[in-house]
């Protein structure tokens, strides 16, 4: 079944990826788990891996769900195609349990639902479990319809491999050492202050280590005591890590109108470090600040 073309919005500006992040550090091997193969993607390399990897060849991206057993079973399929195909395209994995915005930026409605991109663009979609020999006709119409016309971008691949330095950070990062990516990205940001990728992942990997240290009922104990502020903090803090960014703004907003002085400041530079781990368009990032301006004048 044939749907159109889904948007996809601007991708995260320099961010990681909040929810790949924590599965890092629960899975040091980054796999996901029920889908083999496939390139995971996150809001982090969504732009690199997908939209500038699909000038050079064309990008399958299957947005599934480890709830959905046709979503596994889809990416099985697709994934032993890829490997008999060799590097003749790409399959990227989108778990929309795990980072929801790039769902949206797809436009999914329902998994299993499988996008393939050329040059940046959607070129054809579908929805549900399909017989692998009709997968096999799609992908090979796929392949015929861009033949010839994709130029390639290779350079990206070779400008990352001379950077050792980045190379190791990322390798920390997908092997869940969150204390030793934190320490390489920072050295990177030493060196060149506005390393893009280095600024987020430093800001992005604190949060997580910070975060994660808080009970797990953080939440229970900031709505018992509303006028502990590190309580709230707590509460923020995991609410994020449960892709309640809406709810932690909203949690801190409200603590913001009931204090003053120190801790109202406390309060509001708080907000702001949640506010940048976010690109600045995000519509709940620009909601957030909207009403943080609206609590404090």
């Amino acid at each position: 079944m044939t749907r159109p073309r889904p948007p996809i919005a601007p991708v995260m500006a320099g961010a990681v990826d909040l929810s790949a992040l924590k599965q890092r550090a629960s899975t040091p091997d980054g796999a996901s788990p029920g889908v083999p193969g496939g390139l995971e993607v996150t809001e982090a390399n969504l732009e690199a891996e997908v939209l500038v990897r699909s000038s050079e060849m064309p990008v399958v991206v299957l947005l599934w769900s480890p709830r959905s057993d046709s979503s596994v079973q889809l990416g099985e399929v697709l994934a032993g195609l890829a490997a008999a195909d060799g590097a003749k395209w790409a399959l990227a994995t989108v778990n929309v349990d795990t980072t929801p915005r790039v769902a949206q930026m797809f436009g999914v409605q329902a998994v299993p639902t499988v996008v393939a991109l050329a040059a940046g663009q959607p070129l054809s979609s579908f929805q549900g479990m399909q017989p692998p020999e009709q997968l096999r006709r799609w992908v090979d119409s796929l392949l015929n319809a861009t033949a010839g016309k994709l130029s390639g971008t290779a350079d990206t691949e070779q400008a990352e491999q001379v950077d050792p330095a980045l190379a190791q950070a990322r390798a920390h990062l997908d092997n869940g050492d969150l204390e030793a990516a934190r320490t390489a990205y920072q050295a990177l940001l030493d060196a060149d202050p506005n390393h893009a990728e280095a600024k987020g992942a430093v800001r992005q990997i604190a949060f997580l280590q910070r975060a994660t240290g808080h009970p797990q009922d953080a939440v229970a104990i900031a709505d018992a005591a509303p006028a502990d502020i590190e309580a709230a903090f707590a509460a923020a803090d995991v609410e994020i890590l449960q892709q309640n960014v809406a709810g932690a703004f909203a949690r801190l907003i409200g603590l913001v109108k009931r204090t003053a002085g120190d801790e109202r400041t406390a309060v509001r530079t708080r907000l702001i470090e949640l506010f940048d781990l976010f690109d600045p368009a995000d519509p709940e990032v620009i909601a957030g600040r909207r009403n943080l301006a609206n609590a404090l004048y």
